[in-house]
């Protein structure tokens, strides 16, 4: 059976960043859930972060990371280390999920595969709808004054018009 779940979208805006991420999950055709909550203020407040796929892994990944920023100090640096050791370590390896993590700073988006990418735009988007919401963020952006926290609401809104693994049961975690 193939679980597919929530759609992430993290967007940097004159000194803020906003995640939000939807509450869907989905098992083969069926909705079985539709107030996940896969985004959250991690590292003291001082990070925010969001995951796609499986929640155990996700929150293994995050627990792992807010480890790593506890050690470095660097959102960076921790990044880096936790992809290094994500894609070396045989257990880790077989996480499946995707990891957004930002500062209102810096904005990341790390894989199991050694991937740590820092989005030119300030945009970053994972899950199911992933493309969609970044499409629709990467034009609010463009062509609109909105803060970062209202595109990215309204950015995961037209996702969940267009993505049948979408839906509007949206948590946003803003910086600062």
């Amino acid at each position: 059976m193939k679980i597919r779940s929530t759609t992430i979208l993290a967007v940097r805006r004159d000194g803020a960043l906003a995640i939000a991420g939807d509450g869907q999950v989905t098992l083969e055709r069926t909705i079985v859930k539709h107030g996940a909550r896969k985004v959250r203020r991690i590292a003291g407040g001082k990070v925010l972060a969001g995951f796609a796929g499986s929640a155990a892994d996700g929150i293994a990944l995050l627990e792992k990371f807010e480890k790593k920023f506890a050690e470095y100090k660097d959102i960076t640096r921790a990044s880096v280390e936790l992809a290094k050791d994500w894609r070396q370590d045989r257990a880790l390896r077989r996480l499946e999920a995707l990891l957004i993590v930002g500062t209102p700073d810096h904005l990341f988006t790390l894989s199991g595969t050694g991937d740590v990418i820092e989005p030119d735009e300030g945009i970053a988007a994972i899950g199911s709808g992933g493309p969609y919401a970044q499409a629709a963020a990467a034009a609010l952006l463009r062509h609109t004054t909105l803060s970062a926290e209202a595109i990215a609401r309204a950015a995961l809104g037209i996702a969940g018009e267009i993505c049948i693994y979408t839906n509007d049961d949206v948590t946003v975690e803003v910086l600062p």
